[in-house]
């Protein structure tokens, strides 16, 4: 069983809004280079790129992003991914169907966003092993991240009693979305909830069957989509694949079923989700900087700030715990803290 390879499937079909202005819509968070030489999207693909435990990389993404895409994986050295390239944004639930139709039916499928950071590459791969036996045997497979504060941002997985036979791997009696600060800091305190990483391992078959049990009308107008689809490049119809009800993979499938588990795991994660986080991620990396500067900054009396410029010099005198982010003659000036607010001047 542990020989059995894997097809990682990549969700690329995000737009980034919470990283406005450096995130856009022709260039998405995931295609940034915000830690680094290689952007999120290329550390995923690096992620899944041992050939003796993987497939080539199934990538999901937007139409819109082509380009982008190919040049990436160029970039790379990866010339035998299948890349299907979604007509409209439908959420996570239709495009893993649209990848797990398009895989064998036993294939082994590794579902990860592609703008997650993971600092932690082997307790990450540590973790899939431990799960690919209850996958193989039919169980939807969630990972679960350890918390490390009362974060409201994220959606919660309580870790039941391991599965018998599965050593690792546990039921799970329930998922909370998004729980208010009180509640979090329960579960927290709890030691037995797990943040939800949208990271999962299934048999394709095993997804379909779930969807035609609680969500039939996504696997038609997915099936209908790919109709007429073949090879390395896949372009499903526009009008079929836009008759699909939009909606996650786990309120449609993941909150319904029966045989789902979930695998805790501590890699060091982050969904990357606001310039917050980018901040603190920096802040890391560079203990006893007095500001975080990606670009030209000059800075007296100034601290705890994070400055993104590219070529654009920002001066500062005076201020601290401020997000300062320049882009395209863009700019955006927030008190840290309060940057899940930057979406809404994106929209």
């Amino acid at each position: 069983m542990s020989d059995t390879k894997i097809t990682p499937v990549i969700l690329s079909g995000g737009g980034g809004t919470r990283l406005w202005p450096l995130s856009t819509p022709k260039s998405p968070k995931q295609f940034l280079r915000l830690f680094g030489d290689n952007s999120l999207f290329q550390n995923t693909i690096k992620r899944g790129s041992d050939s003796s435990k993987f497939t080539p990389p199934m990538i999901v993404g937007s139409a819109k992003h082509q380009e982008i895409t190919n040049q990436q994986l160029t970039e790379i050295g990866v010339n035998d991914a299948t890349i299907i390239l979604e007509p409209a944004a439908r959420n996570t639930a239709p495009a893993i169907a649209l990848a797990a139709l398009s895989c064998s039916d036993n294939a082994l499928m590794l579902v990860m966003p592609s703008d997650h950071l993971i600092g932690k590459e082997d307790s990450f791969s540590e973790a899939i092993e431990r799960a690919k036996p209850a996958a193989m045997d039919g169980y939807l497979i969630t990972f679960g991240i350890t918390p490390t504060k009362p974060e409201t941002g994220y959606g919660y997985i309580k870790c039941g009693k391991e599965l018998s036979g599965f050593h690792g791997a546990h039921a799970v009696p329930e998922f909370t979305e998004k729980p208010a600060i009180n509640v979090a800091q329960q579960m927290l305190d709890d030691g037995n909830f797990l943040w939800n990483a949208g990271i999962f391992l299934f048999r394709a078959d095993a997804y379909i069957d779930a969807l035609n049990k609680y969500a039939p009308d996504i696997v038609t107008a997915a099936k209908k989509s790919l109709e007429n689809t073949d090879g390395n490049l896949i372009l499903p119809d526009q009008n079929a694949f836009e008759a699909s009800p939009s909606d996650s993979i786990d309120y449609a499938v993941m909150e319904k079923a029966d045989k789902v588990a979930v695998v805790p795991m501590a890699p060091d994660w982050s969904d990357v989700g606001s310039w917050d986080s980018i901040a603190e991620l920096h802040e890391e990396q560079n203990e006893g900087s007095d500001n975080i500067v990606i670009g030209q900054s000059k800075t007296i009396d100034s601290k705890d700030n994070l400055i993104w410029s590219g070529d654009t010099e920002v001066q500062m005198i005076g201020v601290d715990n401020l997000i300062v982010i320049v882009n395209e003659g863009k700019v955006v000036i927030l008190p840290r803290g309060q940057s899940q607010e930057v979406k809404k001047l994106s929209e």
